[in-house]
């Protein structure tokens, strides 16, 4: 008699994505400046911030007098040279080399601890701002931004000025109503904008796990003590993950009695793919910075004075804020929209929905927006940058005059494709990090990755493209739309379209380029300038 042996029941198949799942290794831990003495001495000195705090107090003061009662005449203005030809285009390489260094050294938190010293309450911070001040901040950099176009606010130095007082004013109330830094956390705009940039930075401030296991101090680094704030961001060093709340302000560092603290390098943007909690409302800034970023080249460009024309032929629309709106709103929305694209093809490949593949891959298109922030704003640094000497000078009656810029117009544009270059290849390189970390088999991380590339490569391109568009000439900076009737003409517009740009007196008188732009051309602060140093290629 045979007997018959029954089949091996089938193994259960073990998706590697699914169980270990994702990779959760910790990020390698870079070298512990803090082992440096003199770094160490610095951080740990009560002097610390302030050595820096009461320089940048005294420019912040010069900067807000002169807005406010300097010449109403944008290039004229030492305020506005060095807010937005200086500090507004360093600023991002700040984050980039020290993440949110500025927020320890800005006027804003020093008046909000003052403001909290003398008139605070301290009252908790509210709910919904824990839960949507990053909204919030969202839709502020929008609204910054739309009012620039529109109404004219950097190229005004009052306007400049007013912006100051409401900010300083929201700093106060917030100061005087809630805990610690409520305001630089989750309200202000350039706060989020510095913590989104501050995951790309070589620095970060990390406790030490292992010793922070036997701490009996009762979180005094978060707390603070008799002699040392607490976290003024409302960080736990000991928790954290990421440096978008961190300021390197070194209350930790001062406070904690085990030494467990530490301020390591690293290496750049490494932080972006070791994020295991993404924030979909982080991804969401990072792609309204790339938006920002792209309405502001394409309204330098010649090209737009004829999307304007267009619009106003076919539509009958001559105004500028109605046209602007429109056109902000798409630009934002391309980022915005390339993106879900891309991570809906995506969760039909892996294990994610739509949504967490948004906010998980958000993070990657962080180096590009850095990349494209920085070739945007290098142009004003380094062809307007000698108008800063020039009108601080003249202050003190130096009566100095001379080209503004730092580079010739060649060599700023090679710097601007190598820092979109950088930037394109570092987005590629964070997607494929975090893709790697995310999935095990190497299906799901090519086709994950595909769709996330190719929209980091059209976006680069689009940058790039833009950069090659040529500006407009003097006459098409001023020129109208259309000419067929008398109302299309902008009344600011100087009595000859032919104008010279650098503010000097012809046989017409002087040449103003202050206050509100045109309504058919924004202008920036020492556009004038610029424009007699066009980009390479630009006539």
């Amino acid at each position: 008699m045979t007997t018959l042996t029954p089949p091996p029941p089938e193994l259960d198949v073990v998706d590697p994505d699914v169980t270990p799942g994702p990779d959760l290794t910790p990020p390698p831990v870079g070298r512990n400046l803090m082992t440096i003495p003199w770094i160490a001495r610095s951080l740990r000195s009560g002097w610390y911030p302030k050595i820096f705090q009461i320089p940048v107090a005294a420019v912040f003061g010069l900067v807000a007098y002169q807005l406010l009662v300097g010449p109403d005449v944008a290039h004229e203005n030492a305020g506005t040279a060095l807010m937005w030809v200086l500090w507004w285009p360093v600023i991002p390489i700040v984050f980039v080399l020290l993440g949110r260094f500025w927020c320890a050294v800005c006027p804003f938190g020093a008046i909000s601890d003052f403001a909290q010293k003398w008139v605070g309450v301290n009252r908790p911070v509210p709910n919904f701002l824990k839960n949507y001040g990053i909204w919030i901040i969202d839709a502020s950099f929008l609204a910054i931004t739309w009012a620039d176009h529109v109404w004219g606010v950097v190229e005004s130095p009052w306007g400049s000025g007013v912006l100051l007082l409401l900010l300083t004013t929201a700093v106060i109330a917030s100061g005087a109503l809630f805990q610690r830094r409520t305001f630089c956390r989750y309200l202000c705009f350039l706060g989020g904008l510095s913590g989104n940039y501050a995951r790309t930075g070589m620095v970060e401030l990390r406790a030490d796990s292992g010793i922070c296991k036997t701490c009996k101090a009762k979180a005094v680094c978060y707390n603070g003590n008799d002699k040392v704030a607490g976290c003024p961001l409302f960080t736990f060093p000991r928790t954290m993950e990421d440096s978008a709340n961190c300021n390197l302000c070194a209350n930790c560092i001062k406070s904690c009695p085990n030494d467990a603290i530490q301020v390591r390098l690293r290496k750049p943007t490494s932080e972006l793919w070791f994020i295991t909690k993404p924030k979909i409302e982080q991804s969401m800034l990072a792609m309204a910075i790339m938006g920002i970023v792209l309405i502001q080249n394409i309204t330098m460009l010649e090209v737009w004075n004829s999307v304007l024309a267009q619009i106003e032929a076919l539509t009958g629309i001559t105004s500028y804020a109605v046209i602007f709106t429109v056109a902000f709103a798409v630009a934002v929305s391309v980022p915005v929209g390339l993106l879900a694209l891309a991570s809906r093809i995506a969760a039909g490949r892996n294990l994610e929905d739509t949504k967490m593949n948004f906010a998980r891959f958000g993070y990657a298109l962080i180096p590009l927006d850095v990349a494209a922030h920085l070739a945007h704003n290098l142009f004003h640094l380094l062809a307007e940058g000698g108008s800063v000497y020039y009108t601080v000078a003249n202050l003190f009656g130096a009566g100095v005059s001379g080209d503004p810029a730092l580079m010739s117009t060649g060599t700023i544009q090679v710097l601007q494709f190598a820092l979109l270059a950088l930037g394109i290849a570092g987005s590629i390189y964070t997607a494929k990090r975090i893709s790697y970390r995310r999935y095990r088999t190497a299906a799901r991380r090519r086709s994950t990755l595909t769709p996330y590339v190719v929209i980091i490569a059209l976006l680069g391109a689009i940058n790039v493209w833009m950069f090659l568009l040529p500006m407009p000439t003097a006459c098409e900076q001023w020129a109208p739309p259309s000419r067929s009737s008398p109302s299309h003409r902008d009344p600011r517009r100087p009595t000859h379209a032919c104008a010279p740009l650098d503010g000097t007196r012809d046989d017409h008188g002087p040449i103003h380029t202050h206050g509100a732009p045109s309504r058919h051309r924004r202008r920036r602060p020492g556009r004038h300038l610029r424009r007699r140093h066009p980009v390479q290629g630009r006539p």
